[in-house]
């Protein structure tokens, strides 16, 4: 299927968040997660279904200000 991660057309196999990150080597970053513009806690990624077309975000949290 095709997502849109971070604003770019993306293939993907993954049946859940979790899944994608792990697809994308992300598994074990420390990032935030939205999906369709909603957050999702990283307690609930393996329990987010994807679909077609879903808008999936994922930002690292950076210092500075």
């Amino acid at each position: 299927m095709k997502l849109i991660v971070n604003g770019e057309a993306t293939p993907s196999e993954a049946g859940d968040l979790a899944a994608l990150l792990r697809e994308l080597d992300l598994a074990d970053a420390v990032v935030a997660t939205a999906l369709n513009g909603s957050f999702v806690p990283k307690g609930e990624r393996s329990e987010t279904p994807l679909g077609e077309g879903d808008q999936v975000e994922i930002v690292a949290p950076m210092k500075g200000g």
